[in-house]
């Protein structure tokens, strides 16, 4: 039976040249791979201008090319926009599949939000998926993807998945990150805009369940109600024992069935996930306080941020011979803990990006180094580049996102300019980002059209654009 991993992991570049409109694999000349203008599945003014005035200020033309081509993608390529109910209402696929995750629309989306105040579009489109989003979570808040309606055929993979599945749900693999994101998106608009339209009685309601969702998967009393198995080959695929997962000492932690990979934890204890739900629950909080002057749910969303960051610093940090502790990747409250990073957001390489550490917390920089070391299996050096992987990719695969986390985390210049090279000397001739690539040959890679990785090298190159300039002017 076909997985998601069977129709993503598609190695070369044998479908480059049909895979998206004008899309070419001879990378002979730095001509845009943008869609026509007129088979763009959105155009926001705000971007195009922001667009122009970044890439006018990189030096090398390929790197430029990379941005013009990676930056507005996620817009030109996956969002679909309409009205439900007669207000806003957005779809954003995660490119090569016709299905939204929640994780993916929110991180594809972010680098676009500081423009929305002075773009109305723009503005309309992200009130829509905030919208779309909380239609998600009060559909199902342990699925992960989503159709665009329940009409839709259900994804070849999951027709046999052993769980409650709903009409409209795409996969329900149970991801504490999945919850996490759609708060940080609103939260980050909020903050952006000002505008509070999008939080109505409904995104209300749905923030309500992700906090009772939360509870439900600490297991403080029982295992919960969410179950899920799958036939498969891969072990990383399905749930063990019944569908609930390898067994946990439950501490207070929230508990992660899968990971931002959509592949099956091994503890349930997933640390990063927990410290962003601890980042998240303090988001809500203050939204809670100041848009709905609900101090009692506030209060509820902060101190569950307290009981989640107490047990996971009690639980998730490891000390290796020379005794500076570093966070654990997952754990499982017996004593056992695993030390691995993985490419996803969250993971290691990623707590200070999401706002779950100061990028000079001595932790995070210990957890930093550790990950891109031999110390995580995880971590490759090949002959095209050196960055850490994903057991979903499999070992000796790199993947851009990782490399673009490290560079986003590092105020070191040198660094930085081994990232830009990496990253512009990896894309096997294509334009655009992949999931992943074979450390010593590039050209074998998989997802030619993954609008996240894309989204994410646009935000470096903003990024670098305001506090390392010169490391962008540079020829």
């Amino acid at each position: 039976m076909p997985t998601r991993r069977d129709v993503l992991h598609v190695f070369g570049a044998a479908l480059l040249a049909t895979a998206l409109p004008g899309f070419a694999a001879d990378g002979a000349a730095f001509t845009s791979r943008r869609p026509p203008k007129a088979r763009r599945g959105f155009v926001s003014a705000a971007v195009e201008r922001q667009l122009a005035r970044i890439k006018a200020q990189v030096g090398d033309p390929e790197l430029a090319w990379l941005f013009e081509n990676c930056y507005p993608n996620t817009l030109d390529t996956t969002v679909q926009t309409g009205t439900r109910d007669g207000k806003p209402d957005t779809f954003v696929i995660t490119g090569d599949i016709e299905a939204m995750w929640l994780r993916d629309s929110s991180a594809q989306v972010h680098s676009y939000i500081p423009l929305a105040k002075q773009d109305p579009a723009l503005r309309r489109m992200l009130h829509g998926l905030i919208r779309r989003q909380s239609f998600c979570i009060r559909l199902d808040p342990y699925a992960n993807a989503f159709l665009p309606d329940d009409a839709t055929q259900r994804l070849k993979w999951s027709v046999n998945d052993i769980t409650e599945m709903k009409p409209g749900v795409g996969e329900r693999k149970w991801e504490v990150d999945s919850l996490c994101y759609p708060i940080r998106l609103a939260h980050a608009y909020w903050r952006a805009t000002g505008d509070t339209a999008p939080f109505d009685d409904d995104w209300r309601e749905a923030m309500r369940i992700v906090v009772r969702t939360f509870r439900e998967q600490q297991r403080l009393h029982d295992r919960g109600p969410y179950t899920f198995q799958r036939p498969s080959s891969l072990a990383t695929e399905t749930l063990v024992l019944g569908g609930y997962g390898q067994p946990t000492r439950p501490n207070g932690m929230i508990h992660s069935m899968f990971r931002p990979s959509d592949d099956a934890c091994v503890y349930p204890l997933f640390v990063p996930a927990n410290l962003f739900a601890v980042t998240v629950l303090r988001q809500l909080a203050q939204m809670s306080r100041t848009i709905h002057h609900d101090r009692d749910f506030a209060s509820e969303c902060s101190a569950l941020a307290e009981q989640v960051e107490k047990a996971t610093r009690q639980h998730g940090l490891m000390r290796d011979a020379d005794g500076q502790a570093f966070w654990a990747y997952e754990v499982d409250g017996y004593g056992n803990q695993l030390f691995i990073d993985d490419a996803n957001a969250p993971g290691l390489l990623s707590l200070a990006y999401l706002g779950c550490c100061e990028r000079d917390d001595p932790v995070f920089l210990r957890s930093r180094q550790l990950a891109w070391s031999d110390r995580n299996p995880y971590f490759c050096r090949g002959r095209a580049a050196e960055g850490v992987g994903s057991p979903h990719s499999g070992l000796r695969t790199i993947w851009p996102m990782a490399i673009i986390q490290y560079a986003l985390a590092s105020d070191d210049d040198t660094q930085i300019s081994r990232c830009l090279h990496w990253l512009k000397t990896t894309h096997a001739g294509t334009g655009f980002m992949h999931e992943a690539f074979d450390q010593d040959d590039p050209a074998k890679f998989t997802r030619d059209w993954f609008a996240w990785a894309n989204s994410l090298f646009g935000e470096l190159v903003i990024d670098l654009a305001q506090r390392k300039p010169h490391l962008l002017r540079k020829v």
